[in-house]
């Protein structure tokens, strides 16, 4: 197990649709152990496979002392007449947070390491977890889904910051 790095918005991987999990293997296992270890820390509720560079459709989540992974997750529900917009913020995209309208409730299903069916559901929080990190695995960014004003100022700053 291992604390990996977070790529950071300009790299590839970022961008790039990550494939599914086919087989679990030793990397799997090892991948999703980091995933853990690198998401439980302070001030991270979420952490894509493709944020560690590794293109698989795996993500953890630390929401309220609630650790858990799923592997090859796909969003099956979203509320379609509640909607939050807070402010949202990315690891990938460090220290920069934006309003972001995400739905209130989210249920994403996939599967553990065994293979068994995991489902994930959640409401506040929880939910704009499953939705960013989802997206993630698309090759989204959170930005992509701001208004056009705030997006541009996103831009700006992300290229004031260096990045």
């Amino acid at each position: 197990m291992a604390i990996r790095d977070i790529r950071i918005i300009g790299d590839p991987v970022l961008r790039t649709p990550c494939d599914p999990i086919t087989e679990v293997d030793d990397h799997v296992r090892s991948l999703v152990e980091d995933l853990l270890e690198t998401v439980d820390m302070d001030g991270r509720a979420g952490l894509a496979a493709n944020q560690i560079g590794v293109s698989l459709q795996a993500f953890s989540w630390n929401i309220e002392g609630d650790l858990g992974y799923v592997l090859n997750p796909r969003v099956v529900a979203l509320s379609a007449d509640e909607f939050q917009d807070g402010e949202e913020g990315c690891l990938s995209v460090p220290d920069l947070w934006y309003p972001t309208e995400r739905a209130w409730y989210a249920r994403v299903e996939g599967t553990d390491l065994d293979g068994r069916d995991v489902v994930v559901e959640g409401d506040g929080l929880m939910s704009r977890c499953l939705q960013h990190e989802t997206d993630h695995l698309k090759g989204m960014i959170y930005i992509d889904r701001l208004d056009r004003a705030t997006r541009k100022k996103a831009l700006r700053d992300i290229r004031k910051a260096g990045f």
